[in-house]
């Protein structure tokens, strides 16, 4: 199957990262740092080796605080809700994922904060500004996406971050469709908590996700139980990064973001190129046809996004699987309230994700097999 579905789950994985897990699984099948045998202290080694490596790669202040998830949703929900208080004002974007908006949500029906939510500009992009005009005297929290994994347009984080230094407000970044594509420093970027997938653009296994935070910002648990640390004491531990993180660790799983670290920190660069060239192709070729529309600009993020002006973007995703052996996605994406701000709520939009390891010949059959839907 071509596949082009990596905005939701990376397709190709590096042979380093696959025996990573075999390895894990084979020779080292312990719980990581809940023991003082052999075993556990070697993988315990391990996951520390991995918030290092990351640490490094996003330009954190200390590893302690690399926590690791099981995905970006479960990140961006400790990040959200373990930053916001009572009567806290929240901003946040039209282009965020539910993993977002529904927390955000859900804290507003409880009465706990209050939400803005900044809107795009004719282009589809979140300007600097439509944020910056929703703060007011009680903002103590901004959530936002890097990238949108509708559009793949990307936000000027740093605008953001320059004007908001000197107040005391959290920025949390949702990095899913960033991590891995382009070069993320948080420190520079001014980012306080961001939040990556690892199963995407970082080439780690299901599973494979975290959240890592500056030494300003405090993040209290949303979630509690064992350690392996301080238990004889029942309140959870005050130290990072056993204060979020419970429970056993998905050992296999944080290997495989070890190698798909190092596999990207050798390669981000000619990966991006090769993105924006490849999205720049099939974009080209979309253009050709007068029955779609096209919502994406060339991006190192591999997202096209485009509907036809009659048929459902679900339908034509279904024929392109059984039809011609493409996979695709078609509706909404997790993401509602783009797709209402963009006008495309009614069907949704057909997203081709791609990655640095598509060829030129899988996008000509794409636009061969579009070409004979539409037709």
């Amino acid at each position: 199957m071509i596949y082009f579905d990596n905005a939701a789950t990376g397709g190709f994985k590096p042979s380093a990262v696959i025996d990573s897990i075999t390895n894990s699984i084979r020779y080292i099948n312990a719980n990581a740092g809940r023991s003082g045998h052999r075993l556990s202290v070697s993988a315990g080694l391990n996951v520390l080796h991995t918030r290092e490596a990351l640490c490094d790669f996003f330009g954190s202040e200390s590893p302690d605080r690399v926590i690791f998830t099981k995905n970006c949703t479960e990140a961006l929900n400790i990040a959200i809700q373990g930053c916001c208080e009572q009567g806290y004002h929240v901003i946040s974007t039209v282009t965020e994922h539910n993993s977002v908006l529904r927390p955000l949500t859900y804290l507003q029906s409880i009465g706990k904060i209050s939400l803005s939510l900044a809107d795009i500009d004719e282009n589809g992009i979140i300007q600097p500004n439509s944020v910056l005009d929703l703060i007011n005297e009680n903002t103590r929290v901004i959530v936002i996406n890097l990238v949108s994994n509708v559009t793949g347009n990307y936000t000027d984080i740093k605008t953001i971050s320059d004007a908001i230094k000197d107040k005391n407000i959290t920025l949390i970044c949702d990095g899913a469709q960033a991590a891995g594509h382009i070069i993320l420093n948080i420190k520079e970027l001014g980012i306080d908590v961001l939040c990556i997938a690892g199963h995407k653009g970082m080439y780690g296994i299901q599973g494979s996700s975290c959240l890592i935070f500056n030494k300003k910002t405090s993040i209290k648990p949303i979630m509690f139980g064992g350690t392996g640390s301080e238990s004889y004491n029942l309140k959870q531990p005050e130290v990072y990064p056993e204060r979020l993180e419970c429970g056993t660790l998905n050992y296999p799983a944080i290997l495989s973001l070890y190698e798909g670290t190092t596999y990207v920190k050798r390669n981000i660069q000619s990966f991006g190129r090769t993105l924006k060239n490849l999205t720049g192709d099939l974009i080209e070729g979309l253009k050709k046809n007068k029955t779609l529309e096209i919502f994406s600009e060339p991006n190192a993020f591999g997202i096209v996004s485009f509907r036809h002006i009659s048929m459902q973007s679900e339908e034509i995703a279904y024929i392109l699987s059984e039809k011609y052996d493409i996979a695709v996605r078609g509706g909404l994406h997790c993401a509602p309230l783009i797709h209402k701000a963009l006008k495309t709520d009614n069907g949704g939009l057909l997203r081709v994700s791609l990655s640095p390891h598509n060829k030129n010949s899988e996008i000509s059959a794409f636009l061969s097999a579009i070409r004979d839907i539409t037709a």
